[in-house]
């Protein structure tokens, strides 16, 4: 089984202490988030679980923990994004030399092989526009070299909430011709500094020779590290042309403090700051307990 931590949260940045409960515990719940009643029950030992995959903007307050991990023999690496934005955009991101400081940090302590950088999404407007994207890209590169190997691009996704979340920001929606030269002239820098661009769900021309398709929940990098075969299908629930295999995520929706304006897993940040006041690191999720009334069901 491989587990995500997390689609819906961020796990490392808020709610570390509460991931490494469930691993003292054996066990996390998750729940439906169509249907509260509905819960399973996660088992989470080193003979279930092949591989956890981190998301995270922030791994500072889990890096102290991971030689638990690493005691317990529990595999794992991150998805780390660092993205040029300001406060308009992500308003809980911390300083982002401080962020760089600590994805450098993280490679040294795990291996950069572990540490893949996602710069996601690409949003352009007239504040960030293609100019901008390529001047902070190029930096970032510069400081993330050799501290990484891959760096996973996709384009901002106008899903409804996202559209309201953002109508105040002059967003451009790039066509396909726009899409193919940022990514291209993205995948130039990056050569330079021998990062590979890899795409997530992006219909790109995939002709040049630094840039290929991606995937988040990557099979053969969790082969890589676990050292065994993981028998895991292609995830059929993501997005077209997703090339994720099945992975179960532990996170809960509405849970991220960050706050930021294209984000897909919150509803509304006020809403997420609600939520963070009945979250406790003992509790079964990350915000609230069972209530008594649930059908749970064990997954290992």
């Amino acid at each position: 089984m491989i587990v995500s931590a997390s689609r819906r949260t961020d796990i490392p940045a808020f709610y570390s202490d509460w991931f490494m409960d469930k691993i003292g515990q054996g066990f996390s719940y998750v729940m439906n988030p169509f249907n509260r009643k509905q819960v399973n029950k996660i088992i989470l030992t080193p003979d279930t679980v092949n591989c956890f995959v981190f998301w995270t903007k922030n791994a500072a307050p889990m890096m102290d923990k991971l030689h638990v991990l690493d005691e317990k023999g529990f595999k794992y690496y991150f998805l780390f994004t660092v993205t040029p934005y300001g406060r308009d955009i992500e308003p809980g991101i911390e300083d982002k030399e401080r962020i760089l400081d600590t994805f450098v940090s993280l490679s040294s302590l795990i291996g950069r092989k572990k540490v893949v950088w996602r710069y996601d999404p690409i949003l352009i407007s007239r504040r960030y526009d293609k100019g901008y994207h390529y001047e902070m890209f190029e930096k970032y590169c510069e400081r993330l070299c050799g501290s990484t190997e891959k760096c996973v691009v996709s384009f901002l996704d106008m899903y409804a909430k996202t559209e309201r979340n953002t109508r105040d920001l002059d967003i451009i929606q790039p066509d396909g011709k726009d899409m193919n030269e940022i990514a291209f002239m993205l995948g130039d820098i990056a050569k330079r500094y021998r990062i590979v661009i890899e795409t997530c769900c992006e219909k790109i021309d995939m002709s040049h020779p630094n840039i290929k398709p991606g995937k988040c929940m990557d099979k053969e990098l969790i082969e890589w590290i676990t050292g065994r075969p993981v028998n895991a299908e292609k995830d059929a629930s993501q997005r077209e042309g997703c090339g994720c295999v099945k992975s179960v995520d532990i996170g809960q929706y509405n849970t991220c403090l960050h706050g930021c304006a294209y984000c897909y897993a919150n509803y509304s940040r006020n809403g997420a700051l609600e939520n963070m006041k009945h979250h406790d690191a003992g509790m079964p999720f990350l915000s609230g307990g069972l209530k008594g009334d649930e059908t749970i069901r064990i997954r290992e």
